[in-house]
């Protein structure tokens, strides 16, 4: 019999790492324990993305090195779920002996009765890649005191959108929207048991309730319905799609203070002639008239966004629009990447490929713009009072025998390091904090009132 302890590694999306979450507390309720060290683990869980081909790639390394590191030992367990296990499904089988259980996305609520029983019989394997007719709801293995201050809620899973360039709609499936009531169900539970910050998570959270599976409760009415949950400090969402977001969720910035004023708006390109090629169907008109619209709303508003560079038939041309857009704009950060094949979508089929070393050249110069543009925003932080809830003890240095380093996120999602007197006990709680420092990637602060 294989030992119940596990190990799991994620890749990917915020939807990925919710499910890993999910996942863990699932097994520690079924008795399993999580190794304190890779190692020391005999049930190893992969939870795996294939929005890109690096992280695809990764998985089958981290395999080989799994097999390398506990070559020899006869009570390992390997499962491969997410993504790459959609696509690749039942073919890992066949090149990794140690991966007995494939599952997919809808697999995934499956997945540790599943791992209950081959941890008892080591000579079965199992795949899980069928996807159900409704959206595949989990029990929320939620301990007492184990409800973190800030966390996600899925709305819905997969999508309609097929992009050219995207494998989502084929690894995830079709939108299959969840009930609103079991959301605000959900929503109302994790408060109630001290979340104050929710993030509403779904591959285009716009489209809420617009499949066959909704309940007829738009994305504008989960979202006002969520933000009324009394004791909800923070909301949010991702992702949204700018073909899709509605007149009432903009105005929902201006009219909610418990919204927060960060958004991801994922624009891919700034040339019309590129967007069209992605069927992405909005131009950057329509792009710019939806920041206008928002800004209007909530001045302060930071956005985000995902940048595709090279992607097929990219000209010089379309890359100094993408540039161009973004620096007007003015993102707080972007999500940049090399255009990169994907099995089974059109922009497979396109022909006129941009070389690997131009479509480098052009990302490492967006990259290099955004970078700095990044750090202007954090300075631009220094001197300002910020509420900052705070989720645990820093990462970085900054403690001695008398004070201990907290860190926590400001309304924009910004990370904020904050040193206080030992014992302050801080986590799930909320203060104002003054920006003292700002360093890449995160914010120094010192306490400027009492926590709340």
């Amino acid at each position: 019999m294989i030992e119940r302890t596990f190990h799991i590694m994620t890749f990917g999306c915020q939807m990925n790492s919710n499910d890993s979450d999910w996942l863990k507390r699932s097994l520690v309720s079924r008795g399993f324990t999580e190794a304190a060290q890779p190692e020391e683990a005999s049930v190893f869980i992969l939870n795996t993305c294939s929005v890109r081909e690096k992280p695809e790639q990764k998985v089958y390394s981290l395999l080989g090195r799994i097999q390398t590191m506990t070559k020899g030992r006869e009570d390992i367990l390997v499962a491969v779920g997410g993504c790459v296990a959609q696509q690749v499904g039942r073919g890992f089988f066949n090149r990794f002996k140690q991966v007995r259980l494939v599952f997919g996305t809808d697999g995934l609520a499956s997945a540790p009765q599943a791992l209950d029983r081959l941890v008892e019989e080591p000579q079965v394997r199992m795949s899980l890649l069928d996807f159900s007719e409704d959206y595949p709801e989990k029990d929320q293995e939620w301990s007492d005191g184990d409800v973190p201050a800030a966390g996600f809620v899925n709305i819905m899973q997969g999508c309609d959108n097929f992009c050219a360039y995207c494998i989502v709609p084929y690894t995830r499936g079709r939108q299959k929207s969840r009930s609103s009531q079991v959301v605000l169900d959900e929503c109302r539970s994790l408060v109630s048991r001290g979340m104050r910050d929710i993030t509403l998570l779904g591959q285009n959270v716009n489209s809420f309730g617009q499949d066959s599976h909704g309940d007829g409760t738009s994305f504008a009415a989960l979202l006002h319905q969520v933000a009324d949950i009394e004791g909800l400090e923070r909301l949010r969402f991702v992702t949204s799609h700018p073909k899709d977001i509605a007149d009432e969720v903009i105005d929902a910035f201006g009219t909610r203070e418990n919204i927060c004023p960060r958004l991801h708006l994922p624009m891919q390109s700034g040339s019309d002639r590129i967007l069209k090629s992605m069927g992405r169907k909005y131009d950057i008109t329509r792009y710019r008239s939806i920041v206008e619209k928002l800004r209007a709303a909530r001045p302060d508003l930071q956005l985000t966004t995902d940048i595709i560079v090279g992607f097929p038939g990219e000209t010089e041309e379309d890359f100094l629009q993408t540039l161009h857009v973004a620096q007007e704009i003015g993102f707080a950060q972007s999500f940049s990447f090399n255009y990169s094949d994907r099995p089974g979508t059109r922009a497979e089929m396109l022909a006129d490929k941009v070389a690997k070393e131009v479509m480098q050249d052009r990302l490492q110069r967006y990259q290099d713009w955004q970078s700095e543009y990044t750090e202007q925003i954090l300075q631009s932080m220094v001197g300002r009072k910020l509420d900052v809830l705070f989720e645990g003890m820093s990462k970085k240095p900054g403690g001695d025998e008398q004070n201990e380093a907290w860190q926590g996120r400001d309304v924009f999602g910004q990370l904020v390091h904050v040193t206080l007197p030992s014992g302050s006990a801080m986590a799930g709680k909320i203060m104002p904090v003054t920006i003292t420092e700002a360093k890449k990637h995160s914010l120094i602060g010192e306490k400027a009132g009492e926590p709340w």
